[in-house]
C-alpha cells in the first residue's frame, strides 16, 4: 500500500528522511565567519512592533517578543510551505473515483478498450505514491541548494516546483494525459520535501530561544490547517464534483503568490548571513528586524561564538556516529522513534479514509463529511500538543500517543473484521479512526523536534 509520510518539524517529505535529515541538515553551514566587534547605529530608529504581540515573562525574567516581522515570516512562511504539504495530503481523496474515472477514459482513448482493474490500481498508487518520492528527491536537493541560495530565496525559487506542479495536475484533464496528473504529483513532492526542510531552519534562526520552540509549532499546525482545507474544498458542494476536481489542485496558486509576494520583503537568516556570507552587518539588521529591537549584540555574539565552536570541531561521519558508544543510546531512540512515527499506518489511514469508511458500511453520501471531520480533530489535536507539549514535556506525550494508537488499531481491526455483525459496528470503527489521527497529532506527529535536538547534540 502506497504511502507518505506526514510532517513534524523537518517532516513533510522531509520526514521521509526523519529527525536524522532534519538533524543533521541544520549542520550544513560550518564555514568560517568574520569575528568582527558588533557595530550599532545609535541614531537609527528600532524597528516597529506590534504591542499587543509582545507575551508576558518567561522563566528567566526575560520577555518574549513577537515582532510583526517574526510573525509574518513565521505566518507566510507555513502558509507557503507547511499549509501546501498538507493540503496535498488530502485533496486526492475526495475525488478519487472521479480521478479512477479520467484514468479508464484516457486509457480507452489510447488503446480502444477499459482499464483493466489491477492496472488501475497500479496507477492509482503511482499517484498517490509518487509524491513522497518526490519528497525524498527534496531533501537530497537541500543541502545543494540551501547553502547557495539561503533560506528564505531557496523557499522563492522552491515555488517554482509548485507552479509547475499546479499547471500539470489542473489541466490534465483538459489535455487527457493521466500522466500530467501523476507527475505533477511528483514535483509537487519536491516543493514539499526541499520546503518543509528548509522553513523549519529559517524559522528556528529567525526567532529567539525563548519562543524558538513555540514558533517551531506552527509548522505542523499549518499541515494540519492544510489537510483540513483540502477536505473542506472536497465537498461535493464546493470543489469535490466531476467537472471541478482539477480546480481543486488550482488552488495551490493561492498560498504560492501570497509567498512570492510577501516573503521578499524579509531579512534572509542572520545566522546564514553570517556562517555563509559572512555579512555580520547583515545579519545584525536581520536581527532588529525579526527581534523588534535595536540591540542585538548578544544574538550577534551568540552565533558568532557557534561559529568558532563549529571552526575548532569536526563534524563526525554518519558511519562515525553510528560506531561511537557515547552517543548510541542516542541514535538508538532517534532510530526507533522515527521508524515508529514512518510505519505507524497513519499515512494508509489518510490516503485510504473513504475506502475504510466505505468497507465499514458508511453510506457513500455521509462519507465525505465523515472525512471532514478527521481533519478537524487533527487540527484541534495539534493546537493542544502545542499548548501542553512545554509543560509535559516531549516524552509522555511520544510514549501516550504510540500508546493510544497501538489500542485503536487493534479495536479498529476487530470492528472492521466484524462489521457485518451489528449495524453499530461500522460507526465504532469511525470513532477508532478518529482517535487514531487525534493520538498521532498530539502525541508523535508534534514531538519530533526533541529527536532533531537529540541528532544535533549527538553529531556536535
Amino acid at each position: 500500500m502506497p504511502q507518505q509520510s506526514r510532517a513534524g518539524r523537518h517532516w513533510g517529505p522531509s520526514q521521509l528522511q526523519g529527525g536524522l535529515a532534519g538533524g543533521l541538515s541544520g549542520n550544513m553551514d560550518s564555514e568560517e565567519a568574520h569575528s568582527a566587534p558588533v557595530a550599532r547605529d545609535p541614531g537609527r530608529p528600532a524597528p516597529l512592533e506590534c504591542a499587543h504581540l509582545t507575551s508576558g515573562t518567561p522563566r528567566g525574567g526575560r520577555r518574549k517578543d513577537w515582532s510583526c516581522s517574526l510573525v509574518v515570516a513565521s505566518l507566510v512562511g507555513a502558509f507557503g510551505s507547511s499549509f501546501l504539504y498538507g493540503y496535498n495530503l488530502s485533496a486526492v481523496n475526495a475525488p478519487t473515483p472521479y480521478i479512477k474515472t479520467f484514468y479508464n477514459e484516457s486509457w480507452e482513448r489510447r488503446h480502444g478498450h477499459r482499464i483493466d482493474l489491477d492496472t488501475l490500481t497500479l496507477l492509482w498508487s503511482v499517484t498517490v505514491s509518487i509524491f513522497a518520492i518526490g519528497g525524498l528527491v527534496g531533501t537530497f536537493l537541500v543541502k545543494l541548494i540551501g547553502k547557495v541560495l539561503g533560506r528564505k530565496f531557496t523557499l522563492l525559487v522552491n515555488n517554482g516546483f509548485a507552479i509547475s506542479a499546479l499547471l500539470l495536475m489542473a489541466c490534465s484533464l483538459q489535455a487527457g494525459a493521466f500522466e500530467m496528473l501523476i507527475l505533477g504529483r511528483f514535483i509537487m513532492g519536491v516543493d514539499g520535501g526541499i520546503a518543509l526542510s528548509v522553513l523549519p531552519m529559517y524559522l528556528s534562526e529567525i526567532s529567539p530561544k525563548e519562543i524558538r520552540g513555540s514558533l517551531g509549532q506552527v509548522t505542523a499546525i499549518f499541515i494540519c490547517i492544510g489537510v483540513f482545507t483540502g477536505q473542506l474544498l472536497g465537498l461535493p458542494e464546493l470543489l469535490g464534483k466531476e467537472s471541478t476536481w482539477p480546480y481543486l489542485f488550482g488552488v495551490i496558486a493561492v498560498p504560492v503568490l501570497v509567498q512570492l509576494v510577501s516573503l521578499p520583503f524579509l531579512p534572509e537568516s542572520p545566522r546564514y548571513l553570517i556562517f555563509e556570507k559572512h555579512d555580520q552587518a547583515g545579519a545584525e539588521k536581520a536581527f532588529q528586524t525579526f527581534l523588534g529591537k535595536e540591540d542585538v549584540s548578544r544574538e550577534v555574539e551568540e552565533v558568532l561564538a557557534e561559529s568558532r565552536e563549529q571552526r575548532n570541531s569536526r563534524l563526525v561521519s554518519v558511519l562515525e556516529l553510528l560506531r561511537s558508544p557515547s552517543v548510541r543510546w542516542q541514535v538508538i531512540t532517534v532510530v526507533i522513534t522515527m521508524a515508529c512515527y514512518q510505519l505507524c499506518g497513519l499515512n494508509a489511514i489518510w490516503f485510504y479514509t473513504n475506502s475504510i469508511f466505505g468497507k465499514a458500511g458508511i453510506p457513500p453520501e455521509k462519507i465525505p463529511y465523515i472525512t471532514l471531520s478527521t481533519g478537524g480533530i487533527e487540527t484541534l489535536a495539534a493546537i493542544f500538543s502545542g499548548l501542553v507539549i512545554e509543560r509535559m514535556g516531549r516524552r509522555p506525550l511520544l510514549i501516550g500517543g504510540f500508546g493510544l494508537m497501538t489500542l485503536f488499531f487493534g479495536i479498529l481491526t476487530v470492528t472492521l473484521t466484524l462489521q457485518d455483525h451489528a449495524a453499530w459496528i461500522p460507526y465504532l470503527s469511525v470513532v477508532c479512526v478518529l482517535a487514531i489521527i487525534a493520538a498521532f497529532c498530539s502525541g508523535p506527529a508534534m514531538t519530533t523536534e526533541g529527536c532533531n535536538e537529540m541528532v544535533e547534540r549527538a553529531v556536535e
